[in-house]
């Protein structure tokens, strides 16, 4: 059976490294974008040029029917789910706690918790052996904000991060016995868009001096190691939350 993987937020950055190191080890991928058409068929167009299958699927994380309707697709067209990345997030402009309004809060914690508990829903559906599948592996993209709280600039987005992290143990063990394995990996400075949308696109230049290792990271990394969790060599993995921060 061939397997097959879903990436939310799959256009750019960690999860479009993570489409095609996975396409490279054989997976057949789902590239799930927002608005991003263009980027996400460039990740689709170089994964099929190298001889990989893949498919790239509009859809909000934080809507029900569209999480449905992303995995109905993957039905449809690659066959049932055996790998989930949950990526997909969002970041706003760094702020102090006292200038945020609900809104704002909600738009965070939608995209980035909600969302990442529908798309584990459906994967569940279609994997566990419980409901006829063949088992499978989930991992959430966490990160080390969730146990640092950026102070004055994200802690919103840190706090959804710590619920990725407290949903990666919980459900880790509700899962294990339907052959799910659900671990995390907690990425830290890492060069990718998402500083320019919090309004410094070159924070990692800035912050680079505080990691111990005095560099910041490649999506690639991070990538590696969630492709090592997909993997059967992390077959006795699961409740994992993985650092990929420089020692920081």
């Amino acid at each position: 059976m061939e397997n097959v993987l879903i990436v939310t937020g799959g256009s750019r950055g960690i999860g479009a490294a993570t489409a095609r190191l996975a396409a490279q080890r054989g997976y057949a991928v789902c590239i799930n974008y927002l608005r991003n058409q263009e980027a996400a068929e460039r990740v689709m167009h170089s994964i099929k040029q190298d001889g990989g299958k893949a498919i790239a699927v509009a859809a909000d994380v934080a809507s029900e029917q569209d999480v449905i309707h992303l995995f109905e697709t993957v039905d449809q067209q690659l066959g049932r789910v055996t790998a989930l990345v949950n990526n997909a997030g969002v970041l706003e402009q760094q702020m102090r706690v006292e200038d945020m309004d609900a809104a704002r809060l909600n738009r965070v914690f939608t995209a980035n918790i909600t969302g990442s508990f529908l798309c584990a829903r459906e994967a569940i559906k279609r994997m566990s052996t419980t409901r006829g599948g063949t088992g499978g592996a989930i991992v959430n993209v966490s990160s080390v904000a969730s146990r640092l709280g950026s102070p004055g600039e994200y802690v919103d987005y840190a706090a959804s991060k710590g619920a990725i992290d407290t949903m990666t143990i919980g459900l880790a063990k509700e899962v294990a016995e339907g052959g799910i394995r659900v671990n995390a990996v907690r990425p830290g400075f890492i060069y990718t868009d998402i500083h320019a949308t919090g309004g410094e696109p070159n924070r990692v230049e800035r912050v680079k001096a505080f990691v111990p290792m005095k560099r910041g990271g490649q999506a690639e990394e991070v990538a590696n190691a969630i492709l090592w969790l997909l993997s059967d060599g992390a077959s006795y993995i699961t409740g994992a939350l993985i650092d990929i921060a420089g020692g920081r």
